[in-house]
């Protein structure tokens, strides 16, 4: 099966990786890649808003499937116009990425068909927002309606900071602002390819928003992320897939725009139970190179089968492995980012231990610079949480370029979390064995 990818980030040379490496999948492309999956892809030049350009190659190579990684070419219909010349896509249709491209959509829909999530308002105008932050109170959270890029949200500590957020959203391209209640409790991430009916979820995951270390400084893509959730157990996924992705999934049926492609699910865990955050009409990024590398079956069968309507029936088999995320970002991000920095050490070798995705480099000569915001994803494998995490911080302190930025508490709060339960079920074997 010969495949092609659509995007340039760390989630497309996550992607990209593991077809490679799939028993189903002969030749993987990227449109247009970076330069550090050539390792893994062929790299093709084309623009894919030139669509002119990119329909009659899809036919004259025989794609067999096109995954589209970014949220903007979904939004934008993209999926709509390679399937009008019959080849299947993984992603959904213009339609149904109105999950993520729309907030009020999303919470609109979720408020009809009675799945949880946060109290919200829609606003279009600085004094009903600003009655409705008051009379909320502080913390709260505003969102703006469209695309940002993982930047769009803004956690409001103060009237002042709330009242100032809320101008400056209305004041840029943004018809509507999200206002919404400030929930308490832990995030999680939990991924399921969606072929319009059928729901296959994936082991649980958790990034890290903030830019800077214990969730300070302002949002971001994502600078780091870890799987499986220790929090997360069984019953509790499934709980989640009853209450809200398989009715969300049934929603967008009943819609009349059936869901298909990868169903990110955003989740606040609060003492009510799970609600939502977001949903995404994708793979999240930095999650994706935290879940595939545990992933032991056949993506390019799931992939073609979930683009296909033929899930039912399949199921996923996983590595008991942790794996562990932290994203180099380069000096100024997000906001003025400088690029153009030579980057040194081993960003190549992916073996069992650790592996590093490329997000924003490209090559000059004889060596790598940055050309983004997030360079580089580098990823750590281990029996444990905290052996994975070992490994991608010994991998991190390998790789160096001016500016370099990383968080280095990337999955502490679920470290504890792992040290309690083991304590516990040490107690239990003492006590009855």
């Amino acid at each position: 099966m010969k495949v092609c990818i659509i995007g340039n980030g760390g989630r497309e040379h996550a992607l990209a990786w593991k077809l490679h490496h799939s028993p189903s999948v002969t030749d993987v492309y990227v449109v247009p890649g970076n330069a550090g999956m050539a390792s893994v892809a062929t790299m093709v030049e084309i623009d894919w808003k030139h669509q002119e350009k990119l329909m009659p190659w899809l036919v004259e190579h025989q794609i067999d499937l096109v995954v589209i990684g970014p949220e903007l070419p979904l939004v934008e219909g993209l999926s709509d116009a390679i399937r009008a010349v019959g080849i299947p896509v993984f992603g959904p249709s213009k339609q149904a990425s109105r999950l993520e491209g729309s907030k009020s959509f999303a919470k609109e829909l979720m408020r009809r068909y009675e799945i949880p999530t946060a109290k919200y308002e829609v606003c279009q105008d600085v004094e009903t927002g600003k009655g409705i932050i008051h009379q909320w109170g502080v913390p709260i959270v505003l969102k703006r309606d469209g695309l940002w890029g993982g930047k769009g949200v803004t956690i409001c500590e103060t009237f002042t900071d709330a009242e100032r957020v809320l101008k400056e959203m209305l004041n840029s391209s943004e018809e509507s602002v999200v206002i919404e209640e400030y929930m308490r409790g832990q995030e999680v991430s939990l991924l399921s390819f969606v072929d319009g009916t059928h729901v296959l979820p994936m082991i649980g995951a958790r990034d890290h928003k903030r830019l800077l270390d214990h969730d300070e400084g302002p949002n971001t893509g994502g600078m780091g992320a870890y799987a499986p959730v220790p929090e997360l157990d069984g019953t509790l996924e499934q709980t989640i897939v009853d209450a809200i992705v398989k009715p969300i999934v049934k929603a967008m049926a009943e819609e009349g725009h059936p869901y298909v492609g990868c169903l990110y699910t955003g989740l606040m865990l609060t003492e009510e139970g799970p609600k939502v955050v977001e949903f995404n009409a994708r793979f999240g990024d930095p999650e994706t190179q935290v879940i595939l590398p545990l992933l032991q079956s056949d993506l390019g069968v799931i992939m073609y089968a979930t683009a296909t309507g033929q899930l039912e029936g399949i199921s996923l088999e996983w590595s008991k492995q942790y794996a562990s995320c932290v994203i180099l970002a380069s000096e100024g991000y997000p906001q003025q980012t400088l690029t153009g920095q030579r980057i040194t050490g081993d960003i190549h070798t992916m073996d069992t231990v650790s592996m590093v995705f490329h997000s924003g480099t490209t090559y000059e000569t004889d060596h790598y610079v940055t050309q983004g915001g997030r360079v580089l994803g580098v990823v750590g494998l281990g029996n444990t949480l905290e052996q994975s995490l070992e490994h991608a911080y010994e991998r991190v302190s390998m790789i160096d370029f001016e500016g370099r930025q990383y968080r280095k508490d990337i999955g502490e709060s679920s470290i504890g979390f792992c040290i309690h339960t083991q304590y516990r079920k040490n107690s239990i074997d003492k006590e009855y064995n």
